[in-house]
């Protein structure tokens, strides 16, 4: 069976599973690939006459996929990622391109990566480079897909054997308007902080987790104003005197040395997590994108934002690494 599986096996019969699942519909998965209903079926029948198992099953949500099935559709994305390795491999061979990497980031990221990205394309110029920002959750799933070829963010996928370099550090701080209350006050407590409205991240979000289990840790359950899916509404929106939050500081450094916000002087604070770069263990990275992964490991620090020497920072311990 394994080795028919693997002689018959054919790219087709994996995409037709491949929109069938995205699509839950036989269907519109053939709209999708630009094929009849039947060439579908056909396509899906064949696929799971070699697994020999039902790979697809009615439900009244739609067609879902078996256990079987979704183990066929994760070879059907590493095919696909080496498809398109292979591809960027003939490109460079022919010299119709120095190659292209796929970056992902989560959004706090954004306000170093594109710097990064920049000091390596002066080094190679004819390398094209795609940048992708989203949440933990989204750049996770990218990372399941085999749709990067690296990642940058604060703590790797425990279901996904990675590759992890140390960029640097990151720290999270408390912020509020400069005319709040608690602005000039020193060593406040969490407690201190338990009637004040925050603003907070969407779920999903690593800040967002960050926060709950600060707070969780401390006893303390604070008062949840608006989630916001962006740093740039909750730094307005905390100027705008809405409510105060956590925050990566390297996300409000500019509004800081502005004097447009103020860090509140937090026992505790700043909380310490580290910036990485990583790569699937099972993705094999292609010159281009070893050099960006080489580049950042060695000189991603450089590109971190500034706090200037505001921020009391203590190592977190090897307990709080690992959350």
């Amino acid at each position: 069976m394994a080795d028919r599986f693997s002689r018959e096996l054919t790219l087709r019969q994996l995409r037709a599973l491949v929109a069938v699942q995205k699509h839950r519909s036989v269907t519109a998965a053939a709209r999708q690939l630009h094929l009849t209903q039947p060439a579908v079926t056909l396509q899906l029948r064949n696929l799971q006459a070699l697994a020999g198992l039902p790979l697809i099953q009615r439900t009244p949500d739609g067609m879902l996929l078996t256990d079987a099935g979704r183990e066929v559709l994760a070879l059907s994305e590493r095919i696909e990622a080496a498809v398109a390795a292979c591809a960027t491999s003939l490109d460079m061979i022919a010299g119709r391109t120095a190659g292209r990497i796929s970056i992902g980031a989560v959004s706090t990221a954004k306000y170093f990566v594109p710097f990064a990205i920049s000091g390596f394309s002066k080094a190679h110029p004819n390398i094209d480079v795609t940048l992708s920002i989203g949440n933990r959750q989204e750049i996770g799933t990218a990372l399941r897909g085999y749709d990067l070829d690296i990642a940058i963010m604060g703590r790797p996928p425990v279901d996904i054997p990675m590759n992890v370099h140390l960029i640097g550090d990151h720290p999270h701080v408390i912020i509020a308007p400069t005319i709040h209350r608690l602005a000039r006050k020193s060593h406040l407590t969490l407690g201190d902080l338990a009637d004040e409205t925050f603003l907070m991240r969407e779920p999903g979000s690593g800040t967002r987790g960050l926060m709950e289990q600060l707070f969780e840790t401390a006893g303390v359950r604070p008062k949840i104003g608006m989630a916001m899916s962006s740093n740039e509404t909750i730094k307005q929106a905390v100027i705008a005197g809405l409510g105060i939050a956590f925050i990566s500081a390297h996300t409000v450094a500019t509004e800081l040395d502005e004097r447009r916000l103020v860090m509140l002087d937090v026992d505790g604070l700043p909380v310490v997590r580290q910036w990485f770069v990583l790569a699937r263990k099972d993705k094999v990275l292609l010159p281009p994108a070893q050099a960006m992964m080489d580049f950042l490991s060695a000189n991603g620090a450089a590109f971190l934002p500034r706090t200037h020497g505001r921020l009391r920072i203590t190592r977190p311990s090897a307990r709080d690494k690992r959350g």
